[in-house]
């Protein structure tokens, strides 16, 4: 029988808080809205940069796959290190390396250099995530779910508010106009290093690993005695967590990066409108991402992972079928239902994996990162080959891969006596 993952170790280490802090998971979120407002800005003036350098579908997909790419890789990198070692001032650092990629991007007259300014963005996300979700799992006490879903919802909120930006100031004054952003920027590094110094002056860390004993059947961790699962069921949990997590980001990478697109192409909606209509579904998302959290906690996180993927079949599969009005609907339907399962899969997987809370955050947001970008890519070119209504229709079929949860083990967690 495999041995089961080693238990971490409490007494050489801070437990996170028993009690959940609220204004830091406040301050956390605000910045993740800040940070992802930035970002968003990237895929909304995606129109205004195809006309001006007259990109193809494959080329608007090379700026995502660079962006989500630079994200990605690092992402698992900055949270293994930052694990064993404290580096509370990097998520001012990140802050500011996605300033730069902003200003850069600003002032881009170039593809190439468009290419280098994404990437920046994208590095400064990385150093940002993980070492952020970390934050919230230390700040989230008994209510890890909503802490998780708290965060998120400032991300999702901030990705809603940059296309909103951009359509009313980027859009009508030019490229130039985003150099107005980096105010943003500096409000969060600012945030972000008084943050930091919380961290730095009260000492926290979160429980590490130990070396494997073999005997351990549990750890304790935030007031919960964690069951400990056998290594292979581990990862057989972990490999259906990441297709999981292909089938929700490849589906929201095709919404996020062509709806504009396939809005204009379909029912000849203007540029400033389809990008009201992308908000409207962005909206959508982080509601659904701040009721996931939640409900997780209440009726188990298997089952939020049931619902938000599966649960989205129907909805994508009637999607390219649609009017204008019904697909509106149908969007924000599909991004708030989809929206709910990441918080559930990433507290799901740090429960399996107890003591690598920065390591398996940097894993799943770079995957989340980096499985967008792949599929932005992909689905650029085959929108080139075919037609940006045939790329709907086929990622129709995506959330069926919501049925491999059925293999997931069931894990519930007990308070600490």
């Amino acid at each position: 029988m495999s041995e089961p993952i080693a238990n971490p170790t409490p007494e050489s280490a801070e437990r996170p808080a028993v009690n959940t802090v609220y204004a830091l998971l406040f301050a956390i979120s605000f910045s993740h809205l800040l940070n992802d407002t930035i970002q968003a800005l990237l895929p909304s003036i995606y129109p205004l940069l195809k006309t001006s350098y007259n990109l193809s579908f494959a080329q608007l997909g090379l700026i995502t796959f660079t962006f989500q790419l630079s994200a990605s890789l690092l992402q698992p990198i900055v949270g293994f290190v930052t694990d064993r070692k404290s580096m509370p001032y990097s998520l001012a650092v990140g802050m500011g390396l996605t300033g730069t990629g902003l200003v850069s991007l600003a002032m881009a007259s170039s593809f190439a250099q468009i290419l280098f300014s994404a990437g920046l963005i994208g590095s400064g996300s990385a150093i940002f995530h993980p070492e952020a979700s970390r934050i919230a799992f230390m700040a989230a006490g008994r209510r890890r779910g909503f802490a998780q879903s708290f965060f998120q919802v400032g991300g999702n909120a901030g990705s809603a508010i940059g296309p909103l930006l951009a359509a009313v100031i980027i859009v009508p004054h030019g490229q130039r106009s985003l150099v107005g952003f980096s105010v943003v920027a500096l409000v969060g590094m600012y945030l972000l290093y008084r943050i930091g110094k919380w961290q730095a002056g009260n000492g926290h860390r979160l429980p590490q690993r130990a070396k494997s004993t073999g005997t351990s059947t549990s750890a304790t961790s935030g007031g919960f005695v964690v069951p400990l699962q056998p290594r292979k069921v581990v990862v057989r949990a972990i490999t259906i967590l990441v297709a999981l997590t292909f089938s929700k980001y490849v589906y929201l990478a095709s919404l996020t990066s062509y709806y504009t697109f396939y809005l204009m192409d379909r029912f000849g909606v203007s540029k400033q409108s389809s990008i009201l209509y992308l908000f409207v579904f962005l909206f959508a998302v982080a509601v659904g991402t701040i009721v996931g959290g939640p409900v997780g906690d209440r009726f188990g996180r298997k089952r939020v992972i049931w619902a938000s993927i599966l649960g989205v079949a129907p909805f994508s599969l009637w999607l390219p079928h649609a009017g204008l009005e019904m697909t509106a609907i149908l969007s924000a339907i599909i991004g708030m239902i989809l929206a709910s399962a990441f918080s559930a899969i990433l507290v799901y997987a740090q429960e399996l994996m107890p003591g690598k809370v920065g390591m398996v955050a940097g894993l799943f947001f770079g995957l989340a990162f980096g499985i967008a970008g792949i599929g932005s890519a992909v689905l650029g070119k085959v929108a080139d080959e075919t037609s940006i209504n045939f790329v709907f229709h086929i990622c129709a079929y995506l959330p069926l891969i919501g049925l491999l949860t059925v293999f997931l083990p069931n894990i519930e967690l007990q308070k600490e006596a």
